[in-house]
């Protein structure tokens, strides 16, 4: 979760017994290394909870810069784990390898899942198009129902020992129940965590979302066109679906070879929160979130929830 899952909701997720990850993106370094400093210091009087901060990274853009995972390897803290998605995790799974820190691979298809392994990953994650931001486009995205127990099945047979957790329409504990029951070790929250009171995500995105229903999501390209944001086709982007995304999804090829006035209409959005205009980064989930309490409060109602269920 690039800009949202800041140092604040990383140590809290931390805090509270989960895997709390950095959201590093884009490698964007001052900013990973202002908020990993933050987690730290939130972190420095709980060794414990210390082991459980780890860092995310978007694969395709480290094929171009990976100075930032370097600068995250060379520093005192190991990580409790690094996450790469949306490209090949093998060109630095050796350097993620060498200094002990365990490599999770976050893939949308069975067939991305070789490489995976060949890497060495220790947790893989199965991302459904339900996943809020971004994820394989339509015509290649599979649904977390029925992608989950296929990949499970296939690391039954193939390595038994990496752990696999569910992505993607996920936000209480009857998904994480149903996870379980899928096959799944765990999951892993996106839209849920943002919307929590550490999050980075301003309050005005978080108000529109929590208007929302699953219905008013959509995937498609049209944000990171507007953005700046040259991802490859295969991926594209779920958010609220708002005015300027209706105005724009039936033109793509348009938007594409003359996006300038459309990109001034989205910057002039987002400078004053008019989410009619500016993105909102959530996922189908986002129909199931109600409120935005602090990290600790979810993810004890989430567990609480699913344990009864369970049981």
């Amino acid at each position: 979760m690039a800009q949202a899952a800041g140092g604040a909701l990383a140590s809290a997720c931390a805090h509270a017994g989960a895997l709390g990850l950095l959201g590093g993106g884009y490698g964007e370094l001052s900013w990973l290394q202002t908020q990993h400093a933050l987690a730290l210091h939130l972190l420095s009087s709980e060794a414990t909870a210390l082991k459980r901060l780890g860092c995310g990274f978007i694969t395709w853009k480290m094929d171009v810069d990976a100075s930032t995972l370097d600068w995250l390897l060379d520093q005192p803290h190991t990580p409790a784990a690094l996450m790469l998605s949306f490209g090949d995790p093998r060109p630095y799974a050796a350097r993620i390898a060498k200094r002990g820190v365990p490599l999770i691979c976050q893939i949308q298809r069975l067939e991305q899942l070789p490489q995976c392994l060949e890497a060495g990953a220790a947790v893989i994650v199965a991302q459904g198009a339900e996943a809020g931001g971004h994820g394989m486009q339509g015509l290649q995205g599979r649904a977390t129902f029925s992608l989950v127990p296929e990949l499970a099945d296939a690391l039954a047979g193939q390595s038994p020992s990496t752990l696999l957790l569910a992505a993607g329409g996920i936000a209480d504990g009857r998904g994480l129940a149903a996870a379980l029951m899928l096959g799944a070790d765990g999951v892993l929250m996106g839209t849920r965590l943002w919307a929590s009171a550490e999050s980075l995500a301003s309050s005005g995105a978080v108000a529109a979302a929590l208007q929302a229903h699953g219905d008013d999501t959509v995937r498609s390209s049209v944000f990171d066109v507007l953005r700046r944001k040259n991802w490859p086709p295969e991926f594209d982007f779920r958010a609220l679906r708002n005015r300027l995304h209706r105005e724009w999804e039936l033109r793509m090829d348009e938007l594409r070879q003359a996006p300038e006035a459309a990109r001034a209409d989205y910057e002039a959005g987002v400078a004053v929160q008019d989410f009619d205009r500016a993105h909102v980064t959530v996922g189908e989930a986002v129909g199931l979130l109600r409120d935005a309490p602090s990290a600790a409060v979810l993810i004890a109602r989430i567990t609480q929830q699913a344990e009864a269920l369970i049981g």
